[in-house]
């Protein structure tokens, strides 16, 4: 009974002189991985104070990024009459937007041209489809293609009406504080 209990012994230290070894030089590693993430993440984000102004206007951000989203998904398929649902949906995230920047109003001139084109290649898209729903005899059917430029055009708009809205979201109010304080 001697001999297996020193034997025993003799496992249990060996085993856990190793593991501590191991154990000293995984957590060596451990910190220095952690000491590089944390360097990484001071360099990429600065070491200054930067938190966003109070004339950001973080709902109007998210709602403009989620506009920026449904335009740069576009239409799944070539095929335009199946772009009027993802259209209609930028449609009333537009309106959201619009009625934040009233709220907050920070309205210009460049907001409104763009406004009245959106509406104005609506129009026409509308008109378009009307006129498409007639079954089309080839793929270059004249009654295609323009619902395919109005289908574009409608996009052109609105990716000029989220630059306009995304300019006024950023300039800062006249008498703000732009610099690092």
């Amino acid at each position: 009974m001697t001999a297996s209990r020193t034997t025993r012994r003799h496992l249990r230290t060996r085993t856990r002189t190793r593991t501590r070894t191991r154990t000293g030089r995984t957590a060596a590693v451990r910190a220095l991985a952690l000491a590089v993430c944390l360097t990484l993440t001071a360099l990429a984000t600065g070491c200054r104070d930067d938190t966003a102004p109070a004339w950001d206007y973080p709902r109007l951000a998210t709602t403009l990024n989620a506009l920026s989203a449904a335009l740069a998904q576009g239409c799944a398929t070539p095929d335009p009459a199946h772009c009027t649902d993802r259209l209609d949906r930028l449609d009333t995230l537009a309106r959201r937007a619009v009625t934040e920047v009233l709220d907050h109003r920070l309205l210009d001139q460049a907001c409104l041209d763009a406004e009245s084109d959106v509406h104005r290649a609506r129009t026409l898209r509308l008109a378009a489809t009307v006129t498409a729903r007639s079954p089309a005899r080839s793929p270059q059917d004249p009654r295609r293609l323009a619902l395919a430029q109005a289908v574009a055009a409608e996009q052109a708009a609105y990716r000029r009406l989220l630059a306009a809205l995304e300019k006024v979201r950023t300039t800062p109010p006249p008498g703000a504080e732009t610099g690092p304080a």
